[in-house]
This record gives C-alpha cells, structure tokens and sequence, in this order.
C-alpha cells in the first residue's frame, strides 16, 4: 500500500477553508433569490440553464449533467416548476424514452427579472471581493480543480467559456 501524503499545516489550513466555503455558498446563494423571487439558486439554474437553450428546451438527462443533479432531484424540483407555471415537461417526438423539460413564458420572465438579484450575490461574494489579479488567480485555480472533477465536461463549461461571457438573456 502507498504511503498517505499527509497535508501539511498550509495545506489543511487551504483545505479546510475551501470545504467550509463549498458548504456555506450555496446558502448565501439561495437567501436573496428566495427573498426575492420564490427560488432557490438551483431552482434558478435550472431555469437559466433552459433560457439559454435552443427553444428553451432540454433533455431532462442533459438538464442533469448541466446542473450536476441526479434525476430524482432534477425531477422533483422540475414538478415544483411546473406546479409554478415556470417549465412544462413533455415527451420528445423523436424518442418518446426522452423526457424534455420546456421553459414557459413565465419561467422566461422569472429568469430575466431574477437574474440581476443572482449576479449581484455573485459580486458581491466573490467577485467585488477580489482584485483582477486574483480574480485571474481563481480562473486558474478554478481550471485545475474543474479538470479533474470535470474531465468530460458534462457541465458544459468548455462550451460557455468558449463563448463571450454569460450575461443576463435577451428577450
């Protein structure tokens, strides 16, 4: 058996931050929008996630890979949508083993006014708090750790990041 490389006293002091900021940030990502708009932050993921879609449609498998959820979940939070009016879930006319989940005219317009209260957390967490050089410093760090937990990039972000920046939607 190989022998354990400990953590070094930086490197625990690094790790443990990392983990408490993994637990506390998605807390600090819901209370506005929950506030605010009757979402969550996945929930509002979701619904970003169908906005940018063609037709604002999606296989519910892609759907899950994107928001790195499992089914179940994705199909739970996907009725409370629909119990919303906010998506409409139907069956793909080409693969009836396919279920697509469609975003309403009303999940579009909570998109587009729930997506300034989103990118404002956003800021005001992570980004207003760091300086361009360590802005650039966390893209990398972001890149390394993304390679190994990400390596097929099912969450699609070799994709966005390819393309410009991602920005509220245009109606």
């Amino acid at each position: 058996m190989d022998e354990v490389r400990w953590l070094s006293p930086e490197e625990l002091h690094t790790w443990v931050k990392l983990e408490v900021i993994a637990e506390l940030l998605p807390a600090a990502l819901d209370q506005p929008l929950q506030r605010e708009h009757n979402l969550t932050h996945f929930e509002y993921i979701v619904l970003a996630q169908l906005s940018e879609a063609t037709d604002r449609t999606m296989p519910l498998t892609v759907l899950a890979a994107r928001t790195s959820a499992t089914l179940p979940r994705l199909s739970h939070v996907i009725r409370r949508l629909e119990d919303r009016g906010l998506v409409v879930r139907s069956t793909s006319e080409f693969d009836r083993r396919v279920t697509l989940a469609t975003l309403t005219d009303a999940g579009w317009e909570r998109v587009v006014e729930s997506a300034p209260t989103h990118v404002a957390s956003v800021r005001d967490i992570v980004i207003d708090r760091l300086t361009a050089d360590q802005l650039r410093s966390l893209g990398a760090i972001t890149d390394a750790m993304l390679a190994a937990l990400d390596p097929d990039d099912r969450k699609g972000l070799r994709r966005v990041c390819d393309e410009k920046a991602p920005h509220p939607p245009s109606p």
